[in-house]
């Protein structure tokens, strides 16, 4: 028997034209010795690409090659086989045909698999080729995240809290994966990282519980199966035990952190819980350390821009300030300016809420306000520690704002963020926060405000179709034209369908000259000081935008999304 099958697989691999006698002796072994495994065999062998050699072997099983997905599949289909199949072996019905059931797999010499589907579903069972990850990406969007695990879940009708869940340290593949909820919550934190996820929201509904992720600032929600609004406790429990919260406390708001290893990768997710009426919402950001590390050639500016910038944050002293609403990349910039000037010669300190992420050779202090340790203490005992730069978090108060000016008028070269619109809205900022305008105007060097914006994927984005009206009407400047192409995007595998992948910044770098500290003296607004440094030459973050969407970066809609309107 074991003949005739090794003969007939030889047979198969000869019919599709792909490999050399070796190469198919080869491929026999190593589907013997992995227990039917062949398609990853050839996939890690680098005889052929897996769609590729699927193809051709569908065509000499005579069986369809099909990519799942790419239309839906009727629900009562997908019932035909239990989920626990559907994960366990990789596969996913798509059709009924004469009686028999179609299912798609791309392994279909894996031993008993037919046998499997036939005494698990009670049909008929006919194969079609798909590749893998096409069948696990269809079965998590039709039968939902973790579905295998509320399986288990519903199977033994209850969840066992007993169970030793204690804080999460080690890596996820490690983890007691015998406890459903502890999976499906690795689960869910495994799906964000893997999609380049940067948030998770856990957010209960009256009959619902719904998981969103924010990827490349927008988000997306995650298909999960109907049931799981009854094991909502469970998971929200779960995370607050990973975080080392109270999970007794369901009345008041609770943050905590958790540090993971995700195939190698150091991830520190905060945690921040919201009671709400339908039970608590849990809201966690995902941290990379390793993808913090940006140096400035990383932060999409233009040559002209990391030129200057290069010679602001070499300054001896001043402040540099970067604004803009939360998550549009101000402490990634922070970060990226110390990596550039970080060197022996310099005494570099920094006081954080959190510390986002760690830099060899920097001194980085974390802010505990619970016992008094504040920005504002923290700044205040710095100064005694004789540093050359200071990198404050945020000012978020007249306290640390008076601090850190008096910083730079003593010699110290200080970088921090605040929470404004523009440039010139963080000086009238710091004047309302109580700040004399002659020390603002004497200590302050530049101030850069910035915005995130989704990238188009390479992989798909396609020239667009000028439409000059249309461009004339959002004050596009037409004139550059000639000087770039504006792309659109179109939607492809690489990027989820969205036709954009990762984001780059904007910016808009207001560098304070002598007539703009007059302005800050004579306490001119904001409008007027704008004004004042784009007759100078600086550019809003919407011009920044036009820019990188004639470098078909981006897509005007994205400029348009994350700026508003340039005041006149």
């Amino acid at each position: 028997m074991i003949g005739a099958a090794s003969n007939r697989l030889t047979a198969l691999l000869e019919a599709t034209g792909l490999f050399t006698p070796s190469q198919i002796e080869e491929l026999a072994i190593k589907q013997r010795e992995n227990d039917g495994v062949l398609t990853a065999a050839v996939v890690a062998l680098e005889y052929a690409r897996e769609d590729v050699f699927l193809a051709a072997l569908a065509k000499a099983l005579q069986v369809p090659y099909v990519r799942v997905g790419d239309k839906p599949i009727a629900g009562e289909i997908l019932e035909k086989v239990p989920t626990k199949a559907v994960f366990q072996y990789n596969v996913i019905p798509i059709s009924m045909e004469n009686g028999s059931l179609r299912v798609a797999t791309s392994e279909p010499f894996r031993p008993g698999l037919s046998d499997a589907l036939r005494l698990s579903s009670g049909l008929r069972v006919k194969f079609a080729l798909s590749p893998a990850a096409d069948i696990e990406k269809a079965a998590k969007k039709f039968y939902g995240v973790g579905a295998d695990t509320l399986d288990r879940l519903i199977a033994g009708n209850q969840i066992d809290l007993d169970e030793d869940l204690g804080p999460s340290v080690g890596d996820l593949s490690t983890l007691d994966q015998d406890a459903s909820v502890v999976k499906f919550v690795n689960q869910i934190i495994w799906e964000a990282h893997h999609d380049r996820g940067t948030d998770i929201h856990i957010e209960p509904m009256e009959n619902d519980l719904r998981i969103r992720y924010r990827i490349d600032g927008v988000l997306h929600p995650t298909p999960l199966p109907p049931q799981m609004k009854r094991f909502q406790s469970a998971i929200i429990s779960r995370i607050k035990v990973m975080a080392g919260m109270d999970i007794a406390e369901k009345r008041l708001p609770q943050d905590g952190r958790i540090s993971l290893r995700v195939k190698g990768e150091e991830i520190d997710v905060r945690v921040s819980t919201m009671p709400t009426v339908y039970g608590e919402s849990v809201s966690l950001r995902l941290l990379m350390r390793s993808s913090g590390m940006y140096g400035m050639d990383k932060l999409g500016l233009f040559k002209d821009d990391e030129d200057l910038l290069h010679k602001l944050i070499r300054k001896p002293h001043g402040i540099l300030l970067v604004t803009g609403p939360t998550g549009s990349g101000k402490s990634t910039s922070l970060y990226a300016w110390l990596h550039t000037i970080n060197s022996v010669d310099k005494r570099i300190l920094t006081v954080e809420d959190p510390i986002e992420y760690e830099m060899a050779g920097i001194n980085q202090i974390q802010m505990r306000p619970e016992i008094g340790l504040t920005f504002a203490v923290g700044l205040r005992h710095i100064l005694r520690q004789d540093p050359d730069v200071i990198m404050v978090g945020e000012i978020r108060d007249q306290e640390t704002a008076d601090i850190a000016i008096r910083a730079a008028l003593t010699g110290h070269l200080v970088f921090s963020t605040l929470h404004t619109n523009d440039a010139a809205g963080a000086i009238t900022r710091l004047v309302d926060m109580g700040i004399e305008p002659f020390l603002v105007a004497s200590s302050v060097e530049a101030l850069v405000a910035q915005r995130l914006i989704r990238r188009l994927c390479p992989a798909c984005k396609r020239a667009w179709n000028i439409d000059r009206p249309f461009l004339e009407s959002l004050g596009f400047p037409l004139d550059k034209l000639s000087t770039g192409t504006i792309c659109e995007p179109v939607g492809c595998e690489e990027c989820r369908g969205t036709g954009y992948s990762g984001r780059t910044g904007i910016y808009e770098i207001l560098a304070v000259t002598d007539a703009i500290r007059q302005m800050i003296v004579d306490r001119a607004s904001a409008a007027d000081i704008k004004a004042q440094a784009l007759e100078h030459g600086m550019r809003t973050l919407r011009t920044d935008g036009w820019r990188k969407a004639l470098a078909g970066v981006t897509t005007l809609e994205e400029v348009i999304r994350v700026t508003s309107e340039d005041e006149s």
